[in-house]
């Protein structure tokens, strides 16, 4: 009797857990899980999403890589010298940085994407983070005879990583919530990790139809004469 007793006791509990089992999978089933954007939308889409407004997005767990030198690039006019001697003259340069997020789209400066991101940024750091750096100022540039000068500027970078998490207030692509990995690269204070940003004069021979514009620039009285965004040097200096 007492065999027969325990058995039904334990029967009677492992049917209970079974049941409780077999609910918890039924609400599981029945509750929107969150997803990644492979299943789904592109990243593409989603960020559209947080920078119209249309999914409420947090840029979250934000992990900076270590700052480095961005690619150098032309910011000033480019200076002919059609005469026969090094000229030298004050050349004024002016550069904007932008971000850009894994596959190179610049940021909307300003906006909503780049308000999370300082958001989240400020919180785990507790410094800003800078979407876009502008930069002017002038330079004594030196070109020889014959030859085209420019100034170069390159810009301290850092990349930060996180993931976006995007809510809707209604299913959106069969789902709530929807997450995506990004990685944003953008301008970082100078002197960040020990970088500094440059800036250098560079020249290079003139081609043969330089040559013949600048034949055409020395024909005039003027000793400087400009073209869109280009300054020939002509007459005796």
């Amino acid at each position: 009797m007492t065999n027969t007793r325990a058995v039904n006791r334990a029967l009677r509990y492992g049917g209970r857990s079974v049941a409780l089992v077999a609910a918890a999978l039924g609400l599981m089933a029945a509750t929107p899980l969150p997803a990644s954007a492979d299943d789904g939308p592109t990243r593409e889409q989603i960020l559209a999403d947080c920078e119209s407004g249309e999914g409420k997005c947090t840029f979250n767990e934000p992990v900076f890589g270590e700052a480095f030198l961005g690619d150098f690039r032309p910011v000033s006019d480019q200076l002919y010298n059609c005469t026969t001697s090094a000229a030298t003259q004050s050349m004024t340069w002016s550069d904007s940085v932008s971000s850009t997020d894994s596959v190179g789209v610049s940021l909307t400066v300003g906006g909503t994407i780049a308000k999370i991101i300082n958001v989240s940024v400020t919180a785990t750091y507790n410094h800003s983070w800078t979407d876009t750096h502008t930069e002017t100022s002038a330079v004594n540039m030196t070109v020889q005879p014959g030859e085209v000068g420019w100034i170069s500027r390159a810009q301290v970078m850092q990349k930060v990583s996180g993931t976006w998490q995007t809510h809707y207030d209604d299913p959106k692509w069969d789902h709530y919530y929807w997450f995506v990995d990004d990685t944003i690269t953008g301008p970082a204070a100078n002197g960040t990790d020990g970088r500094k940003n440059a800036v250098v004069v560079k020249s290079r021979k003139m081609t043969a139809s330089e040559k013949k514009t600048c034949s055409s620039a020395s024909a005039g009285s003027d000793k400087s004469r400009s073209a869109k965004g280009r300054i020939f040097l002509t007459g005796d200096r």
